[in-house]
């Protein structure tokens, strides 16, 4: 599978990040309400530099540039299982740019490439039960919720257990 194609939306194109991303990728993994619900960070520079250096070589990941400014707004992937027939979503965007419907947008087009390029059969994407932002990209994605895992995801920033919302979709239901 090729991963490091172009994709476009109306207000983003999603590219392959590179080392030179690595100014914009820290304005968000270095911010701790940023990476409130993530799995990780907040991040240092020098980890930002190190996760983009993986990610490259990665060809799963992309930068989320909003094309009237040029700006790299936001990072997203798809990642596929071994199979290569369900994969899972993840994305984040600066805070700066929550409720413009941009995480939307650029989950849709990953759900489109996935199914319509990867020929996935079913695409999942987990979240903190209490990030509102994250699940209603889901939901306005056209995903639907399928599982709550109760204490299942550790909150780093509020260094808390959290429950864990998992959403999905199909291929017949795209």
């Amino acid at each position: 599978m090729n991963f490091t194609e172009l994709l476009t939306t109306e207000r983003l194109i999603l590219r392959t990040p590179t080392v030179d991303d690595a100014k914009a990728f820290h304005s968000w993994s270095g911010n701790s309400e940023n990476v409130r619900y993530m799995e990780w960070g907040p991040n240092d520079m020098e980890q930002t530099v190190e996760y983009l250096e993986k990610v490259v070589k990665s060809g799963r990941d992309f930068a989320f540039v909003h094309r009237d400014t040029g700006k790299v707004i936001g990072s997203g992937g798809i990642y596929p299982n071994e199979a290569g027939d369900t994969a899972e979503l993840g994305w984040i965007l600066h805070m700066d740019y929550h409720r413009q419907g941009l995480g939307t947008e650029a989950a849709k087009e990953l759900i489109r490439y996935g199914f319509e390029e990867l020929k996935l059969r079913r695409i999942t994407a987990p979240c903190a039960a209490p990030n509102y932002g994250s699940y209603r990209v889901m939901e306005n994605a056209g995903m639907r919720r399928e599982a709550l895992h109760k204490k299942a995801f550790w909150a780093r920033v509020d260094k808390e257990w959290v429950d864990e919302y998992v959403y999905a979709i199909l291929a017949e239901e795209y």
